[in-house]
């Protein structure tokens, strides 16, 4: 919605934007801001239904970690991790989320505990994939 407030202050500021323009914009802004919440509130619903579902635990992370919901995010990763050690990619993607914010230390913490994961599993393209990020934060 953010983004929608940026672009409605910009139309009104130029010559070309008029209501109808406006409008149009806003319902599909809107629009596409309840489907994106309709995601997030249909994975918490099977989770509370099957709170050990890591494939939706994991959807959940994603989508808060792609709203800048970093602390929800990571806490959901966390639960994740915790529920099923050998979930390879939640290791993955909760590095990239926790370099993003800057917590760089965990984020190699975290890439450290999913390469042994991914090396147990025989996933040589998980290992290649974090090693490679991992190298890129220790620089």
């Amino acid at each position: 919605m953010k983004l929608a407030v940026a672009v409605l202050k910009m139309r009104l500021n130029s010559s070309f934007g008029n209501r109808r323009q406006i409008r149009k914009f806003l319902r599909r802004e809107i629009a596409a801001d309840s489907r994106e919440m309709d995601k997030i509130a249909g994975l918490k619903e099977i989770l509370e239904l099957d709170p050990k579902n890591s494939f939706a635990r994991y959807g959940l992370a994603m989508e808060l970690a792609g709203h800048g919901a970093t602390v929800e995010a990571i806490a959901e990763f966390d639960t994740l991790l915790v529920n099923d050690p050998s979930y390879t990619s939640g290791y993955f993607m909760a590095a990239q989320t926790l370099a993003a914010a800057g917590r760089t230390q965990e984020a190699r913490e975290r890439l450290q505990a999913g390469i042994g994961c991914a090396a147990r599993s025989g996933n040589s393209h998980a290992v290649s994939e974090m090693q490679a990020m991992l190298d890129e934060l220790n620089r």
